[in-house]
């Protein structure tokens, strides 16, 4: 099982490593710069070049590389959507460097133009941002479907897909709390779920699980993660899901509201429940 949880890089790429491997962690999620935006921290390649030794020791899967939550490519405001699609660019170019990561971001909120008018400014913004075929796998996260974003769907997300020409890369993140949220039924029907998935999308296109219960109901299009067990999902549903042979090293990271000891204690139960 490849599993671990958002960490902090303030200190460096290689120390953020060592804390996810003191859990008992093979892969963690981070922010590429601060989740509100702002210029991005420069890269230290030597630290790099230790965290690529570190993984390798310690069998890690992917790790997640979280956009800014103000990258917003669909927006009402064409200042914002050019801010947003500068960040993907920076973005990219980054990740590009990081051993072994996954590139994830939220597909944006249309702010009542229409479902889609906003699909057809993210598909222009990857369009712009990948001119060529990418080494990055580019994930765009399945949404909890709150006011108005983009994603809340898997059709969506594949008209996304399809819409860009260089696409061999890109996927999605799925989202246990969004997924769930947005009226996709994971714990009682969850085969129903991934064929709708394989039909839509394809199976090939699942690269990455946010791993997260939910405070609220099943099809609320709420967004409230809880802590593994603890929430409207409930434990055997979770432990059922990852043990779904279609998530074999797919990479899964968890966004419950932890410090680091509970995560701790989340991926100890979670791994001594793998079968």
């Amino acid at each position: 099982m490849k599993i671990g949880c958002h960490l902090s890089v303030a200190n460096g790429f290689y120390k953020a490593g060592l804390q996810a491997v003191s859990i008992g962690a093979n892969s963690f999620q981070f922010f590429t710069r601060n989740p509100r935006g702002g210029r991005a921290k420069e890269l230290n390649l030597s630290d790099l070049d230790k965290l690529r030794t570190l993984m390798k020791e310690h069998d890690f899967g992917s790790i997640l590389a979280h956009g800014s939550y103000t990258m917003n490519l669909c927006s009402n405001k064409e200042e914002t959507r050019e801010y947003a699609k500068n960040l993907l660019r920076d973005d990219l170019k980054r990740v590009a460097q990081i051993p072994g990561a996954i590139y994830v971001f939220h597909p944006g909120s249309h702010v009542k133009q229409g479902a889609e008018k906003g699909i057809e400014y993210i598909i222009e913004a990857l369009n712009e941002a990948i001119t060529e075929p990418l080494d990055v796998v580019v994930c765009l996260e399945a949404m909890s479907g709150k006011g108005t974003e983009i994603g809340r769907s898997f059709e969506e997300l594949q008209r996304i897909i399809e819409g860009v020409k260089y696409n061999e890369n890109l996927g999605v993140c799925v989202d246990t709390c969004h997924l769930y949220s947005a009226g996709y039924d994971i714990i009682d029907n969850l085969e129903n779920v991934l064929n709708d998935f394989d039909e839509i999308l394809g199976l090939n296109r699942l690269k990455a699980v946010h791993l997260n219960d939910s405070k609220m109901p099943f099809n609320s299009n709420k967004d409230r993660h809880e802590r593994i067990g603890e929430g409207t999902l409930g434990l055997e549903g979770i432990l059922r899901l990852i043990n779904h042979p279609v998530f074999k090293n797919i990479p899964f990271n968890l966004e419950t509201p932890n410090e680091i000891n509970g995560y701790a204690e989340e991926i100890n139960l979670l791994k001594s429940n793998i079968t």
